[in-house]
C-alpha cells in the first residue's frame, strides 16, 4: 500500500517540477521577446500636411525589397507583415508609437517578430467625418478615385522604405517619417467610342450629408453620331471599381510591349493577350452586322469598398435606387437609350455577378436579363464555407473536441491557401468597425443593420468568429437572394421567368459554387412558372468561370461584352412588347 501510495506522490512531484520548468521557460521567452520586440515611432511634418489627422496607421515589414512593403501584404503564403492601429487628431510633429497594441497579420503583434533584416514602411490611411442624415457621425476612409485601395489612395501619407536590423536582446527602437503623399489620379480622356460621365445623386447626397457623385464609362455603338434617330438597348456591366472602360482598344497590340507573366493564369505575355482581345472587341463592335448596344461600366465606390453592391443598405444608403432610378436613366437620356426595362440587361462576375442577380431580383421590371458569373454567395446557407443560420462559428467547424479551421481559399485541386480566420485577421489589421476596405467588411456594410455607433453590425466576432444570429436573420430577410426568391416566388417568379443565367466553376476558389448548387435545387423545381433560365458549371474551373466551355478563364474573362449577346438578342426577340423599337439600332 505504501509503495502504491508513494508512486502517485512522486509523479505529482515530478509534474510540479515540470510545470515549474515550463513556466520558467515561458517567462524567459516572454522576457526575451520583450527585450527584442521592436517599437516604431511614427511622425509627419507640417510641410507634408498641416492638419491633425484621423485614420488607420499601418506599419509594414518585409524580408525582401522586390516591391515596396505596402504592395506585399495579402493572404497568400508569401505575404509579408502588417500591423495597424487607429489614430485620432494626430498632429504634425508629434510621434506615435506602434508597439504590441497594434493588430497584426499574419503575426498577432510585434512581439512575435523575430530578429533579422527587414524593409520597413509606414502608411496612414486617412479618414474623414460623415454627418449622416440620421444624426450620427462616422469616420471613414473616403474614396479618392482609386477604388478604396489603401496602398494607392491619393492623399494617403507614407514613408520611403528603409532597411533595418532587428537584433536579439537589444533595444530595437526605430523612427519613421511619413515623407510622401500618394498623388492624385488623372481622369480618363473621352474618345470616339468611350465617354465618361458623372452625376450628383440626390438620394445618396441626402444620406451621407454631402455631395455623392456617381460615374460611368460609356461604350457607344458604331455609327452613333451618323444615326441620330436611333435609340439603343443598354448593357450594364457590374463589378469592381473600373478606372476606365476595360478591354476595348482601337489599335492592334503594341509591337514594342514587353511581355509580362501572369502568375494567376501561369501565362507568359498575358498583357499582349489582353491587348489583342481588346482589339478583337473593337473589330467586332465596329463590324457590319454586329448588334448596336450601349455598354456601361459604372462607378459607385463607397467609404467601405470599391463598390456599393448596387443595393440599398442601412450603412451605405440607397445605392440600388440611385443607380436604377438616377444614374441609368441619366445615361439613357444623354446617349439615346431606349429607357425601358425590356431593353436593359445586366451582367458581371464575382461581386458583379451578385450585383447582376440582385438588381434583377430587387428591380425585376427594370431589367430583362441577368448574366450572373461566379457570384458572391447568393444563398447564405453557403456563405463560402459557412451556413450562417445553422453554424455557430465562421472560423471553425462546429465540433466538441476539435478545432478545425474553415477554408477560405483553394485551388482547382482543392489545396487550401487561406482560412476564413486568415482573411478576416488581415481585415482586422487594416481597420476596425468595417473600415478595412476588404471583402468581409463590405458584406457587413451591405447586408447588416447599422449599429448604435453608426457602423455596420458584425455578422460574427472578428476575433473569435462567433456568429450573431440576430444579424444573420437580418441578412436572411433582406439580402439572401435565394431566400427572397423562394419566399416571394408567387409574385416574383413571373417577373424573373427567363431572366436568370447563372454560371460557376465547380472548383471556385472561394467555394461560391456551393450556393449555386442550392439555387439550382430550387430553381429547377419551380413551376407556375418554371424559372426558364440557365445554370451551368465549368469542369474543374476556378473563380471566375462565366459560361465559356471552350476557353480558359484567362480568355473568357476578357469577353464579357460579346459572349452573352446571342442570348440577349434571343431574349429581346422573345420578350419585347408589341410596338417596341427593334429596328432603329439594327443598322
Amino acid at each position: 500500500m505504501q509503495i502504491k501510495l508513494r508512486y502517485p506522490l512522486s509523479l505529482c512531484f515530478i509534474g510540479l517540477l515540470f510545470e515549474a520548468s515550463l513556466s520558467y521557460a515561458q517567462a524567459a521567452l516572454d522576457s526575451r521577446a520583450a527585450e527584442t520586440m521592436p517599437t516604431f515611432s511614427i511622425s509627419f511634418d507640417s510641410d507634408i500636411l498641416d492638419v491633425a489627422q484621423d485614420g488607420r496607421l499601418l506599419l509594414l515589414l518585409a524580408t525582401h525589397d522586390e516591391q515596396e512593403p505596402r504592395f506585399l501584404v495579402n493572404t497568400s503564403a508569401q505575404t509579408q507583415l502588417i500591423f495597424g492601429l487607429n489614430v485620432q487628431k494626430w498632429a504634425a510633429g508629434s510621434e506615435l508609437a506602434i508597439d504590441k497594441n497594434a493588430v497584426g497579420f499574419p503575426l498577432k503583434d510585434l512581439s512575435a517578430v523575430t530578429p533579422g533584416t527587414y524593409y520597413v514602411q509606414a502608411l496612414l490611411n486617412r479618414y474623414k467625418d460623415y454627418n449622416l442624415s440620421n444624426g450620427i457621425t462616422v469616420s471613414l476612409p473616403p474614396d479618392q478615385g482609386e477604388g478604396q485601395r489603401w496602398n494607392r489612395k491619393p492623399g494617403n501619407l507614407y514613408s520611403t522604405p528603409v532597411k533595418i536590423e532587428i537584433k536579439e536582446n537589444a533595444a530595437n527602437n526605430f523612427s519613421i517619417s511619413l515623407d510622401q503623399v500618394i498623388p492624385e489620379i488623372e481622369a480618363p480622356i473621352d474618345s470616339k467610342y468611350i465617354k465618361h460621365i458623372t452625376m450628383r445623386s440626390e438620394l445618396l447626397s441626402e444620406f451621407w450629408g454631402e455631395d455623392v457623385i456617381l460615374g460611368a464609362h460609356v461604350l457607344l455603338p458604331e455609327g452613333f453620331d451618323e444615326n441620330p434617330d436611333a435609340q439603343y438597348p443598354l448593357m450594364v456591366f457590374h463589378g469592381h471599381f473600373p478606372a476606365d472602360f476595360g478591354g476595348f482598344r482601337t489599335n492592334p497590340p503594341d509591337p514594342t510591349l514587353e511581355p509580362s507573366y501572369s502568375a494567376r493564369f501561369d501565362l507568359e505575355g498575358y498583357n499582349i493577350i489582353e491587348q489583342q482581345e481588346a482589339y478583337d472587341l473593337y473589330q467586332a463592335w465596329s463590324g457590319e452586322g454586329f448588334p448596336r448596344f450601349i455598354a456601361i461600366e459604372i462607378q459607385h465606390p463607397t467609404p467601405y469598398y470599391d463598390d456599393s453592391y448596387a443595393v440599398n443598405s442601412a450603412s451605405q444608403g440607397p445605392y440600388g435606387d440611385a443607380l436604377t432610378y438616377e444614374l441609368i436613366p441619366y445615361i439613357e437620356e444623354q446617349f439615346r437609350g431606349i429607357g425601358e426595362g425590356w431593353s436593359r440587361f445586366t451582367y458581371g462576375g464575382s461581386t458583379g455577378g451578385w450585383e447582376a442577380m440582385a438588381v434583377q431580383t430587387f428591380y425585376p421590371d427594370e431589367y430583362n436579363g441577368a448574366f450572373i458569373a461566379c457570384p458572391d454567395p447568393i444563398d447564405f446557407r453557403a456563405y463560402l464555407t459557412v451556413n450562417i443560420y445553422d453554424d455557430s462559428n465562421g472560423y471553425f467547424y462546429d465540433s466538441q473536441f476539435q478545432t478545425l479551421p474553415r477554408p477560405g481559399h483553394r485551388d482547382y485541386l482543392g489545396n487550401v491557401h487561406a482560412s476564413q480566420y486568415d482573411v478576416n485577421r488581415l481585415e482586422a489589421a487594416l481597420g476596425d468597425k468595417g473600415r478595412s476596405g476588404q471583402q468581409y467588411d463590405i458584406w457587413e456594410a451591405t447586408f447588416s443593420p447599422m449599429g448604435d455607433d453608426g457602423y455596420p453590425q458584425r455578422l460574427w466576432d472578428k476575433e473569435t468568429g462567433v456568429i450573431d444570429k440576430n444579424v444573420a436573420q437580418y441578412w436572411r430577410d433582406n439580402y439572401d437572394l435565394m431566400h427572397i426568391i423562394k419566399r416571394d416566388w408567387a409574385t416574383l417568379g413571373p417577373k424573373l421567368e427567363g431572366k436568370l443565367h447563372i454560371y460557376a466553376g465547380d472548383m471556385d476558389n472561394y467555394y461560391l459554387n456551393n450556393a449555386v448548387y442550392l439555387a439550382e435545387d430550387f430553381l429547377e423545381g419551380t413551376s407556375n412558372p418554371y424559372y426558364g433560365g440557365v445554370i451551368e458549371y465549368g469542369d474543374r474551373a476556378e473563380h471566375c468561370w462565366n459560361g465559356d466551355h471552350e476557353n480558359s478563364n484567362a480568355i473568357s474573362r476578357l469577353r464579357y461584352n460579346t459572349m452573352y449577346l446571342p442570348r440577349i438578342m434571343e431574349r429581346i426577340k422573345q420578350s419585347a412588347p408589341e410596338g417596341a423599337d427593334l429596328t432603329s439600332w439594327r443598322y
